[in-house]
C-alpha cells in the first residue's frame, strides 16, 4: 500500500457577517477592518461538518472508510456528534464515526486517524467570545473535510509529519462556558515561538527540504499568528487561518485556502501552535489542478450577509429577546426520529418502480398508480429544485422571524414545502432557484432537531 494522501477536500463558510466596525461603535473597542464570519442562529458544528463532507463526497469520491469529526463546540456530550454528520452524509452503517472533541489540536488527531485508515477528517467549529472581547472580534466559525486515500491517486501527498507536546496553560474553557479564557498573549508567544521553529525545521529536513513553497501558521495564541510566519518567511505564500480563529477547523481552513492557490509540485508546510507543535508537510499533484475544490475559501469570504450585533448576540444565547407570542415546539423524540433516519438525516424519499413517481417523504403506497410496497429509495440531499411558491411568516416561533417557506419542485420529480434558510423575503419569487442544507430547526429540552431546508442556489 502507497502512502496516504489527500484525494478530496472543501471548506464551508456561513453566509452570514458581523462588520468589526459596528462592533466598535457599539462598545468602544477597536473597530478593527472587515467582517467576522457568523454561523447563523439554526447552525452548529454538526450541521458545518455536513455541508463540508458533502461537498467533498459530491466529486465523485469513494466513500471513507471511517469518518473523524474534530471540534470545541460539540452540539452534545455523552453522544456521539458524529454519528449525526455520519447519517447526515447518507454513508454506510459499516463505517466508523467518531468524535475527537475538546481542543484546537483535536484537528490533529483527526487528521491523522484518518490519514492512516484512509478516512475522512471533518473539523467544524462556533466561536463565541464576551461581548467586546478579542475572540469574539478575530474569531470565526466554520468547517473543512479532508478525504485520504493512497497517493497514488492524490491532489496531495503526505510528506512528513512531525508533533512536539507541551502542557501550557494558555488558553483553556471550563465545561459549560460559553467563552474561553486566555492568560497574557506573551506567555504563550515566549514557549510556542521556538516549538514553532523547531518542529518545522524537523519536518522539512525529514523531506530533505529547506523550504516549503507555502507556509500556514494557525494557533489560539494571536502572538504566534504575528510572529510565527516571520520566523518561517520566505516561502511563495505565508498564510494564517484566512477567518481568524476558528478552533479546530483553524488546521483545515488554513491547509484549504493554500490548497485553493498552489500549483502541481508546489510544497505546502502547515503549522499548528496549540498544546505543542505539530507540523504537516505536503506536496501537491498534478492532480489538484483538475481536481481542487469549486468554490475557493476567498470566494466564501466575499459572498456574505450583514447580521446586526443585537440579532447575533441573541443567536449565541447572550441577549434574551421577547420570543413571538406562540407555542415554543416539543422536544423531538427519539423512536420516531430513529424511525424515519434515512428521511430526516439524509433527505431519502421514495420512488414508485411502476410509474416513476417521486414521494417526499417515502411512502409505501405510490400515490399516482397505488402500487404497494414498489419503491426505490432516492437520495435527495444533492438535488436542487425550483420554487412554486412561497410564504412569509412573521408570528411562527423563531430565533430569528420572518420565517419564509417555500413549495420546492425538485430536478427529476418530487415536491416538498421546506424552510428557506440565510435569505430575506425579498430574495425569492416564484422560478427562484434552489439546493438543500442541513440545518438544525429548532433544539427543545436540550434536544436538537436536524432536519433540511432550501437555500438559494
Amino acid at each position: 500500500m502507497s502512502a496516504p494522501g489527500i484525494l478530496g477536500y472543501a471548506s464551508y463558510l456561513p453566509r452570514y457577517r458581523l462588520q468589526r466596525a459596528e462592533l466598535g461603535s457599539l462598545l468602544g473597542t477597536p473597530p478593527g477592518k472587515g467582517a467576522r464570519v457568523v454561523a447563523s442562529f439554526d447552525e452548529d458544528s454538526t450541521t458545518m461538518a455536513v455541508a463540508a463532507g458533502a461537498a467533498v463526497l459530491n466529486a465523485d469520491l469513494p466513500a471513507p472508510a471511517a469518518l473523524y469529526f474534530a471540534t470545541t463546540s460539540p452540539a452534545y456530550f455523552d453522544k456521539t456528534n458524529a454519528a449525526a454528520v455520519h447519517a447526515g452524509l447518507g454513508l454506510p452503517t459499516g463505517i466508523l464515526a467518531a468524535d475527537v472533541a475538546g481542543s484546537a489540536r483535536s484537528a490533529v488527531a483527526a487528521w491523522r486517524a484518518a490519514a492512516a485508515g484512509r478516512g475522512m477528517a471533518v473539523f467544524a467549529d462556533v466561536r463565541v467570545g464576551r461581548p467586546g472581547s478579542a475572540d469574539e472580534r478575530a474569531g470565526g466559525d466554520g468547517a473543512a473535510a479532508f478525504l485520504f486515500g493512497d497517493s497514488d491517486h492524490a491532489i496531495a501527498e503526505i510528506l512528513a509529519e512531525r508533533s512536539s507536546t507541551l502542557e501550557l496553560l494558555d488558553r483553556w474553557r471550563l465545561p459549560g462556558a460559553p467563552s474561553a479564557e486566555q492568560w497574557e498573549e506573551r506567555f504563550g508567544l515566549e514557549a510556542y515561538l521556538p516549538l514553532v521553529r523547531e518542529v518545522a525545521q524537523e519536518t522539512l529536513a525529514e523531506a530533505g527540504l529547506t523550504q516549503a513553497d507555502h507556509v500556514v501558521v494557525v494557533s489560539p495564541n494571536s502572538g504566534v499568528l504575528k510572529q510565527a510566519p516571520k520566523a518561517l518567511s520566505g516561502a511563495v505564500s505565508t498564510t494564517t487561518s484566512p477567518i481568524g480563529h476558528a478552533g479546530a477547523a483553524d488546521l483545515g481552513l488554513g491547509l484549504a485556502d493554500a490548497l485553493d492557490r498552489a500549483e502541481p509540485g508546489h510544497t505546502i508546510l502547515v503549522v499548528s501552535a496549540a498544546d505543542g507543535c505539530d507540523a504537516i508537510l505536503l506536496r501537491a499533484t498534478d492532480a489538484l489542478a483538475r481536481k481542487r475544490q469549486t468554490r475557493p475559501v476567498s470566494a466564501e469570504i466575499e459572498d456574505g450577509i450583514d447580521v446586526p450585533y443585537v440579532t447575533y448576540l441573541s443567536w449565541r444565547g447572550l441577549v434574551e429577546r421577547e420570543p413571538p407570542r406562540r407555542p415554543e415546539p416539543e422536544r423531538p423524540a427519539g423512536p420516531p426520529s430513529r424511525r424515519t433516519g434515512d428521511w430526516k438525516f439524509a433527505f431519502t424519499g421514495s420512488r414508485c418502480r411502476e410509474c416513476g413517481f417521486t414521494h417526499l417523504p417515502p411512502q409505501r403506497v405510490c400515490k399516482q398508480c397505488g402500487r404497494t410496497d414498489e419503491m426505490a429509495a432516492v437520495p435527495m440531499a444533492t438535488a436542487r429544485g425550483t420554487v412554486a411558491t412561497y410564504t412569509v411568516d412573521r408570528l411562527a416561533f423563531s430565533p430569528s422571524p420572518p420565517v419564509i417557506d417555500a413549495v420546492v419542485d425538485f430536478d427529476g420529480g418530487g415536491r416538498y414545502t421546506l424552510e428557506v434558510a440565510d435569505a430575506l423575503p425579498d430574495d425569492l419569487a416564484v422560478g427562484t432557484r434552489v439546493s438543500l442544507t442541513f440545518r438544525k430547526l429548532f433544539t427543545a429540552q436540550n434536544v436538537h432537531n436536524y432536519f433540511w431546508k432550501a437555500r438559494l442556489a
